[in-house]
């Protein structure tokens, strides 16, 4: 490769590091280019699958003020650079990784946490974006409706005080 080809290729490297909010490096020996392309597909927007040479990845990488990757920079290394939801990308990486055991998760970086496999597959169990929103709005409204009921039987209940004592002052004045 010459050295032009190798600054252009580390020049995209860091862009592609510092416009993401993770980076998930995974082995890939053994795996077809049509599984490869499957994987790409899988991973829909949400990430950027790409294959890079360790060296300038680890400079890359470095440029972009993320030095935890060097020691996963090992062997055929591939990246997949999480642009969209960080969950699903995670979700996507393990589904494809069960159904072909080739592919295997180094680690990675999400927002400059360094990550191992196994903290990654935990994001993978985290519910979408969407439905933690949902819940939380969900229970948002439930507290707002206990509220809400709550304010409206104290004025019920002062009704029903005030005529429990006019019926007990009518009893007492007979």
């Amino acid at each position: 490769m010459a050295r032009a080809d190798k600054a252009t290729a580390v020049a995209e490297l860091k862009s592609e590091f510092a416009g993401s909010s993770a980076a998930v490096l995974t082995e890939y020996r053994g795996l077809t280019v049509a599984q490869l392309k499957q994987l790409r597909v899988s991973l829909g927007g949400h990430a950027k699958f790409a294959v890079a040479k360790n060296t300038l990845a680890k400079i890359a990488a470095n440029n972009a003020g993320i030095s935890v990757l060097d020691d996963l920079l090992s062997g055929p290394t591939a990246i997949a650079f999480v642009k969209g939801d960080v969950v699903e990308a995670a979700k996507s990486l393990r589904e494809f990784a069960k159904a072909n055991p080739l592919l295997i998760i180094k680690g990675g970086v999400v927002d400059g946490k360094a990550m191992n496999p196994a903290e990654i597959s935990k994001l993978a169990d985290l519910e979408s974006r969407e439905v933690l929103l949902a819940k939380l709005a969900g229970a948002m409204k439930a507290k707002q409706s206990q509220a809400a009921a709550t304010f409206a039987a104290l004025p019920t209940q002062m009704a029903r005080l005030a005529e429990a004592l006019r019926a007990k002052r009518e009893e007492a004045g007979e």
